[in-house]
């Protein structure tokens, strides 16, 4: 049996991951998937404030809390920042972590810098601090609708705070493992950041790779093909 922890994207929320959650428990697997504070079921607690930071916190206090140790850790899209972040405080927790079409920042990157956008610093009187995400094509029509139904927005300050890495991502003792959605059009946000990462992963020794044939909504349109990469890892 292995311990799972799935981290959404932005916009999304731990629903996402609801059919693999369900195939990951059926093989006896422990799975958790926290929800991050502003999005999804906590879009109630949405602020300003809100920020990468405490994103980070919410995972971390929810591996500590549960007491989770020899984890598999992933973080999906968005969430590639926040279990990077996470590492910090609970590297030593994390057996194997795994970026699924996500994210894999260096030390002092936020998302804007990691997609070559100016940064801005901190959200001023008056600007909006809120921002909508794109829409995403889902294979399965009803699966598309249900989603759409919980789509939220996303606090922007999550978009500009850095990331802080205190060694190279390959320094540390677990594996990794890169997990590509091979039919994300070109112009999805972050497909070519996605894509960077994807050929360094194939070709590093440090690296575990796989590829999924279906756009960037991987855990909805082919959950039983990701739970079973997963499940595989274990």
């Amino acid at each position: 049996m292995t311990t799972f922890v799935l981290v959404h994207g932005a916009w999304g929320g731990a629903h996402g991951f609801r059919h693999v959650r369900r195939l990951l428990r059926a093989k006896q697997h422990d799975v958790f998937t926290p929800s991050l504070t502003g999005v999804g079921e906590r879009i109630h607690l949405s602020s300003p404030q809100v920020g990468l930071g405490t994103h980070i916190r919410d995972v971390v206090n929810h591996v500590l809390y549960e007491d989770l140790d020899r984890i598999v850790l992933l973080g999906f899209s968005y969430g590639g920042f926040v279990v990077t972040g996470a590492l910090e405080h609970i590297a030593e927790r994390v057996a194997h972590l795994v970026y699924l079409d996500a994210f894999v920042p260096q030390n002092g990157e936020s998302v804007s810098s990691h997609l070559g956008r100016p940064a801005r610093a901190k959200i001023e009187l008056g600007q909006d601090w809120l921002m909508t995400g794109p829409a995403r094509d889902y294979d399965n029509p009803a699966e598309g609708e249900w989603m759409a139904a919980r789509r939220t927005t996303h606090p922007q300050g999550c978009f500009t705070e850095p990331v802080f890495l205190s060694q190279p991502l390959e320094s540390f003792p677990f594996t990794r493992t890169y997990i590509k959605a091979t039919r994300a059009p070109e112009n999805d946000i972050g497909n070519d950041a996605f894509w960077r990462a994807a050929r360094h992963a194939k070709d590093s020794l440090a690296w575990r790779y796989h590829e999924i044939a279906t756009n960037h909504m991987v855990a909805n349109n082919r959950p039983e093909e990701l739970a079973g990469i997963l499940a595989d890892l274990a």
